[in-house]
């Protein structure tokens, strides 16, 4: 293949992921069609099922995606909530496949269970490495996930205005703390006091 051909490919598999991500987020895994996407790339549906195979094969490169975790044997473990809210918000700020694969996700087994094993991948580690009982850090991974996917839920998703409304410097600010004791906490604590 020439270099001008090499560019053509990858520019028409880039303009089929951006529709199908698009299509997905909009019409959920089972209305959305290969048809369609196609229509929306500007392209034949034969193209997609030459690069893709299938709307499965489809799903599964589109919905694909990387969090790109920093190195938290560099942070500080007082600064491990910090940090993580703020990655989480420079990935969902980019408005990609993160949010692509959430729309689905509430909507779609296929998307739930695609967005589970990229944050039980890729999350988990974390919790694994800074949390003070290994065997908690499932636990304390899925609590993180809660947070992140809740605040991109309420602020990207549904934009409820509050939420769509905070500044990353005080979106930080509420949540870090809550994702620092989920991870670092020795223990959960419960109500203080004892009284009704």
């Amino acid at each position: 293949m020439t270099e001008t051909g090499a560019r053509r490919s990858d520019a028409t598999r880039a303009a089929i992921l951006v529709a199908a991500r698009e299509r997905f987020a909009a019409d959920g895994y089972e209305r959305a069609t290969i048809r369609a996407i196609a229509r929306d790339a500007g392209i034949d549906p034969s193209m997609v099922m030459r690069y893709y195979g299938n709307k499965e094969g489809l799903f599964a490169a589109a919905t694909s995606a990387d969090l790109m975790m920093p190195d938290f044997a560099r942070v500080p473990r007082e600064d491990v909530g910090r940090v993580l809210v703020s990655h989480f918000l420079d990935l969902w700020e980019d408005g990609g496949t993160l949010t692509a694969l959430l729309r689905v996700g509430i909507t779609n087994q296929a998307g739930a269970e695609r967005m589970q094993d990229i944050f039980t991948r890729q999350l988990l580690p974390v919790a694994r490495a800074v949390c003070p009982d290994p065997a908690q850090a499932p636990t304390r991974a899925a609590l993180c996930a809660s947070q992140v996917l809740g605040l991109a839920l309420t602020r990207y998703v549904l934009r409820f205005a509050p939420s769509a409304a905070l500044s990353r410097e005080e979106i930080t600010d509420w949540l870090a703390p809550t994702v620092q004791r989920y991870l670092t906490a020795e223990r959960a604590e419960g109500p203080s006091g004892g009284g009704a």
